[in-house]
């Protein structure tokens, strides 16, 4: 069995993983997690669960060089404006730690994958999203 690795990744059986957002229907603003009042323009009680997108563009990112036990380094850490709305964090993978290499805007698709082989005490593995360049 699979978990996911935060509350917004969602697993459905028999489907393609995906992305859970929640949007406002009075001014269109999108978040993650659930609320029940909107954080830009205050209306309450309309915000609705929404299937993010799949490919966004590079808003910004950080190459990590020190981190936890356990987690190679250096890795790309980022921030993805999705296309469709909504701004996610996640780390950028298939591309190389190299500001030389990284453009800012670049088109970049959500990708899901195992966490790292994280696995829970009962032996459950994770799975995790990923932002990787779009060629």
């Amino acid at each position: 069995m699979s978990l996911p690795v935060v509350d917004y990744l969602k697993l459905p059986e028999g489907e393609d993983p995906y992305l859970e957002g929640h949007k406002c229907s009075e001014c269109g603003s999108i978040f993650l997690g659930a609320r029940n009042v909107c954080s830009n323009c205050f209306a309450r009680d309309s915000i609705e669960a929404v299937k993010l997108g799949t490919t966004g563009k590079l808003y910004s990112y950080s190459i990590v060089f020190r981190s936890f036990p356990g987690i190679e380094v250096p890795y790309i850490s980022a921030i993805v404006d999705l296309d469709g709305g909504g701004t996610i964090k996640g780390n950028l993978i298939g591309c190389e730690p190299d500001p030389e290499k990284i453009e800012f805007d670049m088109p970049v698709e959500v990708v899901f994958d195992d966490a790292l082989g994280r696995k829970d005490k009962d032996g459950n593995s994770y799975i995790s999203y990923f932002f990787k360049p779009i060629s």
